[in-house]
């Protein structure tokens, strides 16, 4: 989850405290870090920790080999603030656990991997380094593929130059509505490298950077969209009056898949009842909605609240039909099976995404990071983009300026 805020200009305050066990024993060596960004500490000989932040709302992450992985909500206002952490053991980690042999694990962290880390050409360059410490379950009755994670996840991102440190929650994958969902605590790291190196990590990570949902978000905070390269328009979402109803399609199906049967039975063949089952079977393929893209620009003050100091909010019916004119589509993403939105003919193959709004409102942040990620789901060009073209949440493109 996604919930934090970054300032550009503000003093920082130090975050302090102790980090002990449930029996009151300090924890040396225990890992701070701050979620969806590289600022981390380590808890000293006295498991006291410190760090400096900026007045926001953070996620900390707070972990040690052999105890259950905290997280704590933090609000930095104007001051510093003491906050003590206490873990509690993990007999999961502990103990030896026998795990049986899953003839389709490797398949399913594929899968996992291909949705979780993503399928982009940055995605070609990233390698997780401990697929053991994935805890894996499919459902075969729901079509779903769950995924968590006891311990840290780390994929090692030599396309940008990242080491990401991945606390994952929840991970979702169902085969049957196509939705994938995710949420935990990512920590960065760069990479070490060479003069040519960095200068490549530099530039990658600014195209990453550039057109993403987090960019997107940064932009409307601060009422930026155009001079950064997007546009909104509405895509109005109808009910295809045209479709049959579900009850029709599925007697009709059954109707005429009972005559073929009978036909079979007395070997004769029935061409027109076949004709009159594919006819129903297309019926029921069809799509219940149909989308009607309205071009006018959608401007943002009838979108955006100002919900707080550092938060504000956004709200809207149908769907938002997102164009970022800064940069084209990249040839692979023309081969991906249904994720490819429908534009107008006369539109060039500018990146297009599609949020829906499942929870409104949409609390988000200075830094373009979102409160609850289970009130979007983005299709199109944000679906494709994953972990693998991912950046911290206090990445600064080069050419940023302090709004």
């Amino acid at each position: 989850m996604f919930a934090y805020t970054f300032s550009f200009a503000q003093q920082s305050f130090v975050l302090s405290g102790v980090v002990k066990d449930k029996l009151g024993e300090t924890l040396p060596g225990a890992g701070v870090y701050v979620s969806g960004y590289k600022i981390a500490t380590v808890a000293d000989n006295d498991g006291k920790y410190s760090l400096n932040l900026k007045p926001g709302n953070y996620d900390v992450l707070i972990q040690l080999i052999g105890f259950k992985a905290l997280n704590q909500n933090i609000i930095i206002s104007d001051k510093a603030l003491t906050a003590n952490f206490v873990l509690e053991q993990d007999a999961f980690q502990l103990n030896e656990v026998t795990i049986k042999p899953d003839p389709n694990r490797e398949g399913y962290i594929k899968m996992f991997t291909d949705f979780f880390v993503g399928t982009t050409p940055n995605a070609a360059q990233c390698k997780i380094i401990n697929p053991n410490v994935l805890i894996i379950d499919y459902n075969n009755e729901d079509s779903k593929l769950t995924v968590k994670t006891n311990q840290f996840l780390i994929i090692e991102n030599k396309a940008l130059g990242y080491r990401i440190k991945y606390q994952l929650n929840n991970f979702e994958f169902d085969n049957k509505t196509r939705i994938i969902f995710y949420e935990g605590y990512p920590y960065y790291e760069d990479l070490k490298g060479n003069k040519g190196q960095l200068k490549r990590w530099a530039a990658k990570r600014e195209i990453a950077y550039r057109g993403s949902a987090q960019h997107f978000f940064n932009s409307l905070y601060f009422g930026k969209l155009k001079e950064e390269g997007f546009i909104i328009n509405k895509l109005i979402k109808q009910v295809d009056k045209t479709r049959p109803p579900d009850s029709l399609i599925n007697d009709k199906i059954k109707q005429f898949r009972s005559i073929g049967q009978s036909s079979l039975g007395k070997l004769t063949i029935s061409i027109s009842g076949s004709d009159s089952l594919n006819y129903w079977l297309k019926q029921k393929n069809r799509l219940k909605e149909i989308s009607i893209l309205n071009r006018q620009e959608v401007l943002t003050d009838t979108l955006v609240k100002k919900y707080n100091q550092s938060i504000k909010s956004v709200n809207f019916t149908d769907a938002l039909y997102v164009i970022y004119t800064k940069e084209r589509e990249a040839p692979s993403y023309a081969n991906q099976i249904g994720l490819s939105v429908s534009r107008p003919f006369d539109m060039p193959d500018y990146q297009i995404s599609i949020l829906n709004l499942l929870v409104a409102p949409v609390y988000f942040y200075e830094n373009g990071g979102t409160y609850n990620p289970r009130s979007m789901l983005y299709q199109g060009y944000w679906s494709w983009e994953k972990m693998a073209d991912s950046v911290p949440l206090d990445y600064l493109p080069t050419m940023a300026k302090p709004y």
